[in-house]
Parts: C-alpha cells; structure tokens; sequence
C-alpha cells in the first residue's frame, strides 16, 4: 500500500438514505445456495421489520447477543459461532449469495445460535435494535472504499458509530478488523475520540492502539493470501464504556 495518509470523513455524515456503505453486488446464487435457502432460511432468515426484534423469541433462548455486519460468504461467521456456542449471532448481509453461503454452512455444521437479517444494517440498528440490546459488534473487512471521494461511502463514521454504541451495554464491545491501512487509521480516528469507547489496546504500546488478534477470529482464505502477499490485518477492540454518573446536585 502506498497511500499512509488517514482518510478523513467529514463528521456529519450519517449514511443517509441517498448514501450506502455498500454496492449490492451482481452474483450468480449456486444451486447449493439455493437448496441452503429453502431447506433453512424459513428458520434463520428474519424478516427485516421497522419494530424492536424479540431476541428471545428469535433464537429460542436468552444468551448475550452479538451483532455482525456484513459477513460476505460467512467463512469465519460460521466459525465464530461454533466456536462461542453460548452466545446469539444477529447476523446482516445484503448480499444474496452471501446469505445462501452461510445458510448452507448452518447446515452443514449444524449451527443454531445464527439467526439473518437480508438487509440494510444501518436500517436494522435503527429500526430493530433497542438502546443496551447487544453485548457485541463485529464488523470484518468492510468496504474500505478506496477513492478519496467515495470515502464519505465508509461505514465507520462518528454519526454512525455514536448510534450503534447506544445499542451496546455498558461493558460490551465493539471488534472491527480491516486490511486496508487508511481505513485503519481512520477507524482508530473515529473510535478514540467517541466517549462512551475505550480502546482495549494501549495506544501507546507496541500495536500502536491496534489489537492483537482475538483468539475467536479466524483467518480467513482471502485473509491469508493477503498476508502471504504482504499486506497488514488491523484489529480494533473497544468497550463500551458505563455512563458517567450524574453531577451531584447543588445545595
């Protein structure tokens, strides 16, 4: 990479409506896809509704809830999940192939802790996920959006990211991960200056503010061929903080 400038995004963009962080991407939906989706999607799929979702009555059970945006083909949401059995993953992709590829890994490895949501994900975090509902955000390699002029396109942004702390409890966390380095920085950017965040990682230690690799993220095929060609995996982990007590009143 030879870009080491940060990118900045103006701070009032908040993925408006005329603005997506995301293109839906022609691709064809493999016969397995196919099958995966009939046989259980009635099951794992949920209905994109503009009304606080039940997670109980989604998944069957009461387990701590983890939001995921935007898995692609769901290779290490598939992992995740089977790995961390004990919790609940809300998974959003808008990505038809996607949604298939993942719907035939719960299939195959018998997954039941996944539920999917087709859909927009800002939409669903203002829509269907009420204030302190989650006990975590993973938001893997999301479009980084390389152009200087489509960077306002970014999912990370400060409008963004102080909406979806809301949805966190205090003590839950935030996990993003990207290869590209200006996104990187821009994400360590917007994530340090939000006050209900706290940076798990020291800032200044040897990541430089950058987390070591949680034990749960899997590397991925795209993820290794990347790093055998050189190119550098940033981790992010932040906590949601507890909210500042209130100032004690005046006599």
């Amino acid at each position: 990479m030879t870009d080491r400038t940060p990118a900045q995004a103006p701070p009032e963009v908040a993925h408006p409506k005329t603005i997506k962080s995301f293109v839906r991407r022609a691709g064809r939906t493999t016969t397995g896809q196919s099958k995966a989706f009939e046989e259980f999607g009635p099951r794992f799929v949920l209905p994109y509704r503009a009304s606080p979702l039940d997670a109980t009555a989604a998944f069957g059970r009461t387990a701590p809830l983890i939001l995921e945006i935007g898995f692609g083909m769901g290779e290490a949401t598939a992992h995740i999940a089977g790995v961390r059995p004990q919790d609940n993953f809300l998974c959003c992709e808008v990505h038809e192939p996607g949604v298939g590829a993942l719907l035939k890994r719960i299939g195959e490895q018998g997954l039941q802790n996944i539920r999917i949501v087709q859909h927009d994900a800002v939409e669903v975090l203002e829509h269907m996920l009420e204030p302190g509902c989650l006990d975590g955000v993973h938001i893997f390699f999301p479009d980084p959006w390389h152009k200087k002029k489509h960077n306002k396109r970014r999912l990370i942004q400060p409008p963004f990211v102080a909406k979806l702390v809301q949805r966190i409890k205090p003590g839950g966390y935030l996990h993003c991960a990207t290869d590209w380095e200006p996104y990187a920085q821009q994400m360590l950017e917007v994530l340090s200056a939000e006050p209900l965040l706290a940076n798990t990682a020291d800032a200044n230690g040897p990541g430089q503010g950058y987390a070591t690799k949680p034990d749960y993220r899997p590397l991925t095929k795209f993820e290794n061929r990347g790093l055998r060609l050189g190119h550098g995996v940033w981790d992010l982990v932040f906590r949601r903080t507890p909210p500042w007590p209130a100032a004690p009143k005046a006599p």
